[in-house]
């Protein structure tokens, strides 16, 4: 029975569910958004042809004419990387004191996983959704979420899906994060890169690849090793590099993200190979524990927080609660250098 009933778009519509229950559009209208007097008797009369419809709320108009919204979700592959922790926060932050409730929703960087929650997200008719993928891989889910609502990228960024999003300077920070290791005298240089889909990893080897260029270095024969942003990528990616003799070893390893640049150096600890003397490395996005480890990171900075909170506020300013869309929507990156590079022997 559900949907046979429609006005002829494939969705049934509240004047449907008026028709079907003999009732005003008022009276569905007060059932949805439960408010108004309304006979507990009509109530589960218009109830069932809501159920029978197969009806569902629109809960962004309805919240764009209430100029507020209820909940969000935030899609994001994990929280055991600072960097993501850093940019729930800042949503959460973003939201302050708007009355909203914040879903989570972690994938793993599984596909699957970013494809069961877009289609339970759209089902579920949220007021918008903060969206990091892990995979950057687009599913047909969330095609149809960004279509149905108002969705905010962070950080990462889909092909093929036309949506805000909220960025740092990528491509910036890795040319000269290289730059500066270039400027210390280093040739062998090898990169330890992220995820080959992800475009935050694509612009970072393309940073470090051209500052490697523009020295006259070649970039093919640069060792290159692909991780997926983990500590253990990290480690297998320093176990490639550090083979055969000394003499034959990079002299330093641009890392795509600091927990990468952290199995790096649990590397060479377990295997006595000294840091910044023997090997110098180098990270991204200055998670908070760069700075204490021994020797301390040197490595680029993103603001993950003010990312998160500026994701936040531009969904919020897409569903008409926020006047103001966020001051910017693209940061800046800066190098913080520290003590894990050294002049090349």
């Amino acid at each position: 029975m559900s949907g046979s009933r429609s006005s002829g778009n494939g969705r049934p519509t509240i004047r449907d569910v008026a028709r079907e229950a003999g009732v005003s559009i008022g009276t569905v209208s007060a059932v949805i958004n439960e408010r108004g007097q309304v006979a507990e008797e009509t109530r589960r009369h218009v109830q069932r042809f809501i159920t029978e419809l197969g009806f569902e709320p629109n809960n962004t108009a309805r919240s764009l004419k209430r100029r507020r919204i209820s909940s969000i979700g935030f899609v994001v592959p994990d929280l055991d990387n600072p960097f993501f922790a850093a940019v729930a926060e800042g949503v959460q932050r973003g939201i302050g004191d708007n009355d909203i409730l914040l879903m989570l929703c972690i994938t793993w960087s599984q596909t699957e996983r970013e494809e069961y929650f877009a289609r339970i997200l759209r089902t579920q008719r949220l007021d918008g959704v903060i969206y990091l993928t892990g995979t950057g891989l687009p599913s047909s889910s969330l095609l149809e979420l960004a279509r149905a609502g108002s969705v905010v990228f962070v950080d990462e960024v889909l092909p093929g899906i036309d949506v805000p999003f909220v960025s740092s300077n990528n491509l910036a920070g890795a040319r000269a994060i290289a730059r500066h290791v270039i400027e210390q005298g280093h040739r062998r240089i090898a990169i330890a890169g992220g995820p080959p889909r992800l475009w935050t990893s694509e612009q970072r080897l393309a940073g470090f690849r051209e500052s490697l260029a523009a020295a006259g270095i070649d970039t093919d024969a640069a060792p290159y090793v692909a991780g997926d942003y983990s500590e253990r990528s990290g480690y297998l990616a320093a176990a490639r590099f550090l083979l055969g003799p000394r003499e034959e070893w990079p002299t330093a390893v641009l890392c795509a993200n600091d927990l990468m640049a952290i199995g790096v150096m649990r590397y060479c600890r377990e295997n006595d190979i000294a840091i910044p003397a023997e090997l110098s490395i180098t990270g991204f996005d200055d998670i908070a524990a760069a700075e204490l480890l021994q020797p301390a990171l040197t490595t680029v900075a993103q603001p993950g927080l003010e990312m998160g909170r500026a994701a936040a506020e531009l969904l919020l300013h897409r569903t008409g609660v926020r006047p103001e869309p966020p001051a910017t929507t693209h940061f800046q990156t800066s190098v913080r250098i520290r003590n894990s590079v050294t002049g090349a022997a």
